[in-house]
This record gives structure tokens, C-alpha cells and sequence, in this order.
């Protein structure tokens, strides 16, 4: 029904498409949005940010409305992506604070919008997705040297990142926060997490294809990125961090280490021995680091474990439909249930957030596309004998999986810094989808 009332307005504009330079040319202007969201997030507000994304998805709309046969392909994870949009949309229709829940649903509905206009436009053009990946790796690269600038320069923090009482002057650590807005080391360590597959993966993909002085390059950026992301002082960041070393090196060493085994231990090799150096001799960060097993002696601890707990109490209540979508909204209500004297604009657990915001069944939905998603991708990686698309997708679930791991101790994922890094590698997977039969057409 909706792709013959589809085809009816295609053929109505058939004239303009046929008749238009622009038209003809759009998927270069999707490409270019795709790329400028991703390069004005490292330095312009959040609301800007989210223009841009609406600029790729009217361009991918006119699109579709306009090129004849072109339609949205749905695959089998995707269709738990949008019933978990369904369920944001119906607590929307139930929430208290309307209009503060609206807020909220509109960042959801840029976000997911980004997301399948992204993966529509890959699905037809995986030639452009190096490019992406670059693009990802170059803004890394340049956080990264900002936020060695800014620990060189010892700049002061903004508000309590760290609690320092009791330390030692050597033991307070001096956290970066790059460029990114809000000015945050949690969120620049997000950054960090969702987008240093990124530079694994191009690495890689230069090893591939012999150019070892492009590789050469990507690998400081790498040594660079990681370092950065120990100066965040982000500790949810450094849980992520492991577990991206860990599944690169699982990954890495079955299809890579064979044929560059050299430069592949002279890469591992420096990032292990900069991180156990790091943890040996920079009493700051030891300190830091530790301060995640101090539990209710640590202040950052303790907030946050009142927090888990006002915030089951808040599902308790509300489990069926949630509270509505949007730190506003949530900040609102929390004050009702809050054990401490400070305020709280998040869950600091994005699986309890969706479950707060917007119901039990939101969050099965939102799980359910989590582990289709993940059976898809690593089908494809076990299947494929093609390393270019092992290498990109395995990039991508290390990415998502890393940015899921980090948001059990912390909310930043719904920064769209992070949010549009995330939904490009699940574009990823999308377009590279193993199985055609799997899918449903729009």
C-alpha cells in the first residue's frame, strides 16, 4: 500500500527529477551532510548540530519522493528500531510535562531520522564509506590533539568533575575536555569511545591497501586518541576502553596479524605498554583510575548510586509508559524522588534512562534491536571472505558495543556528538546486511 501510493508521487515529480541538475546530484549533497554533521559536532552546540542532521534528512525525503523505484528497505533489526520510536511516540501521547517531552521526542525522531537516511544512502553508495570513516578519524585525531594541548596547559575545571578531597595536589588530575559543547571530559571521553574504532579501522584499511605512510599517520592518531581518552578521567570511558582493546585484538589478530604481524604487535604492542606506563607513573590517573573500586568513599560513587536508586524507584512508578522522553522532563520528575540535595539530568545508565523515560516495553524494544543487530553484524564478519568489509563492520560493532558499555555508568550517549557516530556504524551494518531476504521494503 505505501510503496504504490509511493510510486504514484514518484511518477507525479518524475518530470523534476528528470529535469534537475540538483536532483540528479543529490546523493553528493546527502554525502556532504553526512560529513557535516559529523565535522560541526566537534565544535557547535547541540542544537545546531541537530539542523545539520535535519538537512540529510529532508535531502534523503526529496529524494525518495522524486527518484523513481528508490524506497526505504527495511532490515529485521530495523524493525525493532522503530517499534522501540513507536513506544517513545506513545509516552509522549501519555507524559505529564508535554511539553518538555516533546523536546525530548523531537531529538529522538532527528536522531533516528539521521540514522535511516544515513543507511539509505549507504545501501547505494558503500564506495563513500572510507570517506565517512576518515572523516570520523581526522575529528578524533584533532580532539585529541586538543585535549593533549589542554593537559600540557593544566587547565582548570569548570565544575566538580573530581572529588579531590583528600588528595594529594599530585593526585588531582587535570581532566580535558576538548572542544566539545557542553565543555565535559565525560562527554569528550564518550567521543572518544564511540570513535576510536574509527582510527582502528582505517589503520587497517590503509594496511590493506599497502599505503603504510597513510597507516603510519593514523596510527599516531591512534596512540594520540587513546592517551586523550586517559586525560578525559572519564573512568566509564576507561571500562570502554578495554573492552575496545580487547575485541580489537580478537578481531585484528585473526584476519590481520598474519599478513602484518609486524606492524600489527608495533601497534598493540605501544598501546599497551603507553597505558601500563600511563597507570605506573602518573600518579593522577592511578589515583583516578582506582577511585572506581572506592565505592560510597568516592563522592562521584556515591551521587550516582542515589541516583540508580531514586531512578527504579521512578520506573516503579511509572513502568507501563514511562515518564516521557528528555532530560528535562526527567529532571523534573526526579526531584520528586531524589536522595540527595543535588539535582540530576539523567539515569547515569542509558538502559535505565529508556526504561524511566519510556517504558518496560521501550526498553525490550530498544534490546531486542541491540542483539539483532549484533547477530547480523557478526554473521557478517564469520561469513565474509571480503577483509574491507570485515574491517568496517567490525569497527562498527566495537564502537556500539563499547558506547553500551560506557552507558551503563553514564547518560552522555545522548549527547548528538556521540548519538551520530553511533547511528553511522549502525548504518554500517545496515548497508552491509547479510541477509537480502531478511528485509522489507517501504
Amino acid at each position: 500500500m505505501f510503496s504504490k501510493v509511493l510510486f504514484k508521487i514518484q511518477d507525479k515529480l518524475k518530470y523534476f527529477y528528470d529535469n534537475s541538475l540538483f536532483l540528479q546530484n543529490i546523493d553528493t549533497f546527502i554525502f556532504v551532510s553526512i560529513l557535516a554533521v559529523i565535522i560541526v559536532s566537534v565544535f557547535l552546540s547541540s542544537d545546531n548540530i541537530g539542523f545539520v542532521a535535519l538537512v540529510t534528512m529532508f535531502l534523503t525525503l526529496v529524494k525518495i519522493l522524486t527518484k523513481k523505484g528508490d524506497r526505504f528497505t527495511f532490515n529485521c533489526f530495523e524493525l525493532f528500531l522503530s517499534a522501540y520510536f513507536m513506544l517513545v511516540f506513545i509516552s509522549l501521547a501519555g507524559s505529564t510535562l508535554f511539553a518538555l517531552s516533546l523536546k525530548g521526542f523531537l531529538k529522538t525522531f532527528i536522531y533516528i531520522g539521521f540514522y535511516f537516511s544515513a543507511a539509505h544512502y549507504l545501501k547505494n553508495n558503500l564506495s563513500k564509506l572510507p570517506y565517512i570513516i576518515i572523516t570520523i578519524a581526522l575529528c578524533q585525531s584533532f580532539e585529541s590533539i586538543v585535549a593533549v594541548m589542554q593537559n600540557i596547559a593544566h587547565v582548570e575545571a569548570i565544575s566538580g568533575w573530581q572529588d579531590t578531597s583528600g588528595l594529594n595536589p599530585e593526585e588531582i588530575m587535570t581532566r580535558v575536555y576538548g572542544t566539545l559543547k557542553p565543555f565535559n571530559p565525560n562527554l569528550l571521553g564518550g567521543y572518544f569511545v564511540a570513535g576510536i574504532p574509527s582510527v582502528f579501522a582505517i589503520l587497517a584499511y590503509f594496511l590493506l591497501k599497502n599505503k603504510y605512510k597513510k597507516a603510519l599517520i593514523f596510527a599516531v592518531g591512534l596512540l594520540l586518541s587513546v592517551f586523550a581518552l586517559l586525560a578525559t578521567g572519564c573512568r566509564g570511558a576507561y571500562m570502554a576502553l578495554f573492552l575496545i582493546l580487547v575485541l580489537s585484538f580478537v578481531i585484528s589478530v585473526k584476519f590481520f596479524g598474519k599478513n602484518y604481524k609486524k606492524i600489527y604487535f608495533i601497534v598493540m604492542g605501544s598501546v599497551t605498554v603507553m597505558l601500563t606506563a600511563a597507570l605506573l607513573f602518573l600518579t593522577s590517573l592511578r589515583t583516578r583510575f582506582l577511585s572506581m573500586f572506592a565505592m560510597r568513599q568516592d563522592s562521584s560513587n556515591s551521587f550516582r548510586f542515589n541516583v540508580y536508586q531514586a531512578s527504579v524507584e521512578m520506573f516503579r512508578d511509572n513502568w507501563l509508559l514511562g515518564i516521557g522522553v528528555g532530560n528535562r522532563n526527567f529532571r523534573e520528575i526526579y526531584g520528586l524522588y531524589m536522595k540527595t540535595g543535588f539535582d540530576a539530568l539523567s539515569a547515569y545508565n542509558i538502559f535505565l534512562e529508556i526504561a524511566v523515560e519510556s517504558g518496560l516495553f521501550a526498553l525490550i524494544a530498544f534490546l531486542g534491536f541491540l542483539v539483532v543487530l549484533m547477530r547480523d553484524a557478526i554473521r557478517i564478519i564469520l561469513n565474509s571472505q571480503d577483509f574491507e568489509k570485515i574491517i568496517f563492520v567490525s569497527a562498527a560493532v566495537i564502537s556500539i558495543l563499547a558506547v553500551m558499555f560506557h552507558g551503563f555508568v553514564d547518560t552522555v550517549f545522548f549527547r548528538p556528538q556521540i548519538q551520530f557516530i553511533f547511528w553511522i556504524m549502525v548504518a554500517i551494518v545496515s548497508a552491509y546486511g547479510f541477509k537480502k531476504a531478511d528485509n522489507t521494503n517501504f
